[in-house]
């Protein structure tokens, strides 16, 4: 395969038709789909992350940690909004990047998806095993630490086989038909929001501010606590920001609201005001939980799998321990129903395409569902949640997701600036021919930096964009990109460097004014006058400065968590060369006779009406 080859195979896009035609019935309001967002959120962040991100990685700092991430998830929300807005259709950000952008890209985006709802479930089951096991006493946990401990540092300390088992239960329910109904969501939604109602309410009788003021030298501190340095800031700013990489888990699952295109009464509009409704709403839950939390408790002893009922036994509420509990065991059943559904329903799709197995595109003829994908996925899934803590879970979430983001904030300003069904003639600006002379050469290099300048500065101003100012932004783009890696990389390994003005603040000050050029060059560059119902504002500042906060909270997180996202990519990318490549459906060889496309007996269904059409089951 030559490289011009190699390059059209991995930017084929899939056919806006492909992708099926409303199937579904729109009955979805803007309260639904805001409740669906806030339902499939607000989980283990309220009940679990705040907790042990206090006590490890920010203290009292948690509230502008859970802050950070949240600014981080509405700027990616709003490119999801202006996604879901192109191809309004039922799918993913796998289905609008392969329409969009291209297939490598889409596949990619879908690996990480898979990541994102293998590893949210897990660590959804794994916090439920911990409230379960917290309400008896223990017992669970204490019972496998007697007979079996994994004495291995990157594993958990032991294996839960209550989660593998309880993943396992969910698992088979959804692959012979059960499914979650929208009212069964509401009310769970309803019940996950009145218990954080009334942990914020009872927890401010007991807010104390000196919790936020803890002296590193108070004798009363319990020898081998992690005090730090005290104060609201007892880790450091560095401290807050990792906390943020990891807190930005708890805002993962706002973007199922961005997959019900063809079920919403108006997407265009609701779409956009339910993701950002909902990340307001979450937002302002964990805000006000780390907050109480973190003032009703010193944030060294908080309880790092069952912060709430911890902070309530302590304070002699046994009441309003078994509230929160019970509470948060239905709130995480929720949570854990919304992750493992839609996680087969990816795999289907890429199966469907042709870029996964096909053994796990097949639909049961009796139960309607992905039945071997829904197994497969499950299975994982499981064995995920028995070997990883939440914290190792929720870290590698992290990295697969904002790396999702980041791609799709960065699609969106490809497509701003693509080049248009019929661009007009490209007039570049020429400088005046050359004179002879003694100064010729020196002439023709000043000519040849004019006319680059010229083209960057999109001189004299094209009506609507070419194809080569497309490539311009997308090298931009792509430049700024690596650009945002090594500025990340300054800030958080040469830290100190930065803040003594030695070398490093040489270096990031280099990366920022050429992060600063390339936007300025995009911002000059012609649009696309597609309309749209929806479209991301000040583009393309938003986009990219929802790009540097990603790849900053990426480089966040620690080594072992790249290290294993690492081969998670590696095994993605043997898959796609070693198989997608050569067997997707967009691949000239492969592409469905004419007779398929009208209906023929070896028609291929489309993709997205088999999702419809399992949706609906």
């Amino acid at each position: 395969m030559g490289v011009r080859k190699a390059f059209a195979a991995l930017t084929r896009r899939k056919p806006m038709k492909a992708t099926g035609g409303g199937g579904m019935a729109r009955v979805l309001s803007t309260l639904d789909l805001t409740a669906l967002g806030v339902g499939s959120t607000l989980g283990v962040g309220v009940y679990v992350l705040a907790g042990f991100v206090s006590r490890d990685d920010a203290g009292p700092s948690v509230v502008l940690s859970f802050l950070v991430a949240a600014i981080a998830s509405v700027l990616a929300g709003l490119c999801y909004a202006e996604f879901g807005a192109r191809v309004p259709r039922a799918g993913s950000a796998y289905v609008y990047s392969y329409v969009t952008v291209g297939e490598f890209l889409a596949f990619f985006i879908g690996w990480n998806l898979i990541l994102e709802y293998i590893i949210g479930a897990a660590s959804v089951v794994r916090a439920l095993s911990a409230y379960i096991d917290a309400l008896i006493d223990s017992v669970i946990s204490d019972a496998i630490k007697s007979v079996m401990v994994i004495n291995v540092s990157y594993l958990a300390e032991y294996p839960d086989f209550f989660a593998f088992g309880l993943c396992l239960l969910f698992t088979c329910a959804l692959a012979f038909g059960a499914k979650e109904s929208s009212t069964l969501n509401n009310i769970f939604t309803v019940l996950n929001l009145s218990v954080v109602t009334y942990v914020i309410i009872t927890g401010a009788f007991k807010a104390d501010g000196a919790n936020w003021r803890v002296d590193p030298d108070d004798p009363n501190i319990p020898e081998g606590a992690n005090v730090g340095q005290g104060g609201f800031f007892p880790f450091g700013l560095g401290g807050m920001l990792k906390g943020a990489a990891t807190c930005f888990y708890a805002f993962i699952g706002f973007d199922c609201v961005a997959t019900t295109g063809e079920e919403a009464k108006n997407p265009q509009r609701s779409i956009p005001i339910a993701i950002i409704a909902s990340l307001f709403i979450v937002f302002l839950a964990y805000f006000g939980v780390s907050a109480v939390l973190t003032l009703m408790w010193p944030y060294y002893l908080q309880h790092d799998k069952t912060p709430l009922p911890h902070v309530y036994s302590e304070l002699g509420w046994p009441v309003a321990k078994w509230i929160v509990s019970v509470g948060a065991v239905f709130g995480l059943f929720s949570s854990l129903m919304g992750a493992l559904y839609p996680l087969p329903r990816i795999i289907y799709a890429m199966s469907s395409d042709g870029l996964m197995f096909a053994f796990l595109g097949r639909i049961h003829a009796r139960f309607q569902t992905p039945f071997v994908a829904t197994l497969v996925s499950g299975t994982l899934t499981a064995m995920m949640a028995m070997l990883f803590d939440l914290d190792q879970l929720a870290n590698m979430m992290a990295i697969g997701t904002l790396l999702a983001y980041s791609i799709v904030a960065a699609c969106v300003m490809l497509l701003r600036y693509s080049e248009e069904a019929e661009p007009e003639p490209e007039q570049p600006w020429a400088p005046p021919p050359l004179t002879g002379g003694p100064h010729k050469g020196a002439r023709a290099a000043c000519a040849a930096v004019a006319r680059v300048a010229a083209r960057l500065a999109n001189r004299p101003a094209l009506p609507r964009p070419t194809r080569a100012s497309a490539t311009l932004v997308a090298w931009c783009t792509a430049l700024y990109c690596l650009c945002c890696f090594g500025a990340a990389a300054c800030v958080v390994h040469a830290l100190d460097g930065i803040k003594a003005a030695e070398a490093p603040l040489a270096v990031l000050v280099v990366f920022g004014c050429a992060m600063l050029l390339f936007v300025l060059i995009i911002c000059l560059q012609p649009t696309n006058s597609q309309r749209l119902t929806f479209k991301v504002p000040l583009v393309p500042v938003l986009p990219a400065v929802s790009i540097a906060i990603n790849i900053f909270l990426m480089m966040m997180l620690d080594k072992a968590t790249w290290i294993r996202f690492a081969v998670w990519i590696v095994i993605g990318f043997a898959i796609y060369f070693g198989y997608s490549i050569w067997n997707s459906h967009e691949r000239p060889s492969r592409k469905p006779s004419k007779a398929s496309v009208y209906g023929g007996t070896d028609a291929r269904p489309p993709s997205a009406e088999l999702v419809a059409k399992v949706a609906n089951t």
